[in-house]
């Protein structure tokens, strides 16, 4: 008996949760000028109370009493919310609500078909939230399908300058804090090296595993888009009409381009990839040896620049020579970091020579300190 009550539960539970998603989407396309935005969320609206149909006929089947239902405080201060500071507002939390709820019908066996639904509903708003409303697909986008913005190479050279900065700060801190200590040349060099070796490794490292986890995910999603494709193509139809509706494409365009996509296994795998889970079939988040490798030239370009003057100096010389060619390379970095800040180059260099040189005198006097307190 706890059990059938338990479950009831569960069932109303759910059955409220559909209904006050369902009364969400309902004010939004009361609200929304858009036509296809508003058709959208109609029918968003309309698979919500199918959802909250299926769980009040498991509430009667086992015999309990479908309550009425009115939306709970949750709902109505959204719909007051998005009426008052438009439905771009509320759209993260609502992509939240249908991952939670895909989530939460997961470990259901009786949510059987809706998972997915949900999931696809959660992708979809946040294809409307990137999507200017009335202006179609948003302008990075076609941006990008044209040609004229790479993000890849731009991403690759943000990396390339945090890499070097990470390595030549922290080395430039290590070195002046062994220093500071009175260690001899030859120890600061060896320190040195140390520390290029462990922090290029560390990074490479972290950057592996991120990097591989990342296509094992990838590898993941697409496994269960695959079989999705066989099992439901209906719904995946759906989702991918939605999604295009959401880009500015009107119900019979978008049913067309889903219809041909789907027609074969490959292009269907291909759209839902790229339009549903953001995912490029074909690089998969890069290779993780490649940005390993990469990360540890990286980080070992820069933590090199302090090192140098050990090689053919010693004493305050090398000391002087260090800070000056980790001033440089500190410099240079800050000019590079203008690439996409716009900031003046001479501001930029500036700042970041005196925010490093601050750090390396900070860690020269706690070196100092230490090596007076340790010889006595």
């Amino acid at each position: 008996m706890t059990v059938i009550a338990d479950d009831i539960k569960r069932f109303q539970d759910n059955r409220e949760d559909e209904l006050n998603s369902a009364a969400l989407y309902t004010a939004l396309a009361a609200r929304e000028a858009d036509p296809r935005l508003a058709e959208v969320y109609r029918r968003l609206a309309a698979t919500e109370t199918k959802h909250a149909d299926q769980w009040a006929a498991r509430i009667a089947a086992a015999g309990g009493a479908v309550k009425p239902f009115r939306p709970d405080w949750r709902t109505r201060t959204l719909i007051w919310l998005a009426n008052r500071f438009g439905p771009e507002l509320i759209m993260p939390t609502l992509a939240a609500t249908e991952r939670q709820a895909s989530a939460g019908y997961a470990a259901q066996p009786e949510a059987v078909g809706m998972v997915a639904e949900e999931r696809s509903h959660a992708v979809l708003l946040q294809q409307i939230n990137r999507t200017s409303h009335g202006a179609g697909m948003e302008g990075s986008l076609l941006a990008r399908m044209e040609g004229r913005h790479r993000a890849a190479g731009g991403n690759a050279l943000r990396a390339a300058v945090l890499g070097a900065s990470d390595g030549l700060v922290s080395n430039f801190n290590l070195v002046m804090g062994v220093a500071g200590a009175e260690i001899a040349s030859s120890g600061i060099l060896l320190t040195g090296l140390a520390g290029l070796l462990a922090g290029a490794i560390s990074m490479a490292l972290g950057e592996w595993i991120s990097v591989q986890s990342s296509r094992e995910l990838y590898e993941k999603q697409l496994a269960t888009e695959r079989y999705e494709i066989a099992a439901m193509p209906e719904e995946e139809t759906e989702e991918l009409v939605l999604i295009y509706q959401a880009r500015g494409l009107d119900q019979e365009t978008a049913r067309l381009l889903a219809a041909k996509l789907m027609s074969d296994p490959a292009t269907a795998l291909d759209a839902l990839a790229r339009d549903e889970l953001g995912i490029d079939p074909d690089e998969l988040g890069g290779s993780a040896w490649e940005a390993a490798i990469t990360s540890f030239l990286l980080f070992a370009v820069g933590a090199v620049l302090p090192v140098l003057p050990f090689f053919f100096a010693g004493g305050t010389a090398a000391i002087i020579l260090s800070a000056a060619a980790s001033a440089a390379g500190l410099f240079a970095i800050g000019a590079a970091i203008t690439l996409f800040t716009g900031k003046p180059v001479l501001y930029a260099g500036l700042r970041q020579t005196l925010f490093g040189l601050a750090a390396a005198g900070a860690t020269y006097a706690v070196g100092r300190l230490v090596g007076v307190t340790l010889t006595g």
